[in-house]
């Protein structure tokens, strides 16, 4: 897969919902009713982090969830990426990107959204194909404001930013032009998910997927 067929793809999934929930599960018996919430609530693109020993399980759980489409977050390496989509993963999503790491995903056939919070960096990627993009941390990297800054000189990107996002500030990211869809954690809450509170994250997923962009 080429970058550019790679952001082609990527492209569709960040249009799928204005939030993709980026998920820590830690117990892949969860995986399934809390990917069904996620799905029901109108959030349909998934991405589980592999910061868990149970990730590459949980992915495989989800995956199985009519109507979802699940990703790997937190792509590292090359055999992060071989093992996230031997798991299912139909996208991958890393905190920045290195040559053996979108090296592996094209050889693999795996989406990325590869992560860029500086002018240079973006021109990199963009460089080498990357029209989608993740800004990334978003927060802590100047927020809406730095990402609206970036999108004057490039505004051939697109973006999913993630990182420090929640209800409060998502508006922020969503109202700008080169901004498909927002990452954020607060739509799957720790506490609900420990409670099996399902109905809960349903709703809160349902007030993100209502969200206008």
């Amino acid at each position: 897969m080429t970058p550019e067929v790679a952001s082609v793809e990527a492209r569709k999934i960040c249009k799928l919902a204005p939030v993709v929930p980026v998920l820590v599960v830690e117990d892949a018996s969860t995986a399934a009713d809390l990917a069904r919430a996620l799905v029901a609530g109108g959030l349909p693109a998934l991405e589980v982090t592999l910061r868990t020993a149970s990730a590459l399980d949980v992915i495989r759980e989800m995956s199985q969830v009519e109507g979802g489409v699940v990703g790997a977050g937190t792509l590292l390496t090359a055999e992060d990426v071989e093992k996230a989509k031997e798991a299912g993963a139909k996208f991958g999503v890393a905190p920045g990107a290195t040559d053996k790491l979108l090296d592996a995903c094209e050889a693999n056939d795996l989406p990325l959204l590869p992560g860029a919070s500086t002018a240079s960096e973006v021109m990199r990627l963009l460089e080498r194909g990357y029209t989608v993009q993740k800004f990334f941390p978003a927060e802590a990297n100047g927020g809406a404001p730095a990402l609206k800054a970036i999108g004057a000189p490039l505004p051939q990107v697109n973006f999913c930013p993630t990182g420090g996002i929640s209800m409060k500030n998502v508006g922020d990211y969503l109202s700008l032009s080169n901004v498909l869809c927002c990452g954020g954690s607060w739509v799957a809450p720790k506490d609900l998910v420990n409670a099996g509170d399902w109905a809960g994250i349903e709703a809160l997923a349902k007030e993100a997927a209502a969200l206008p962009r």
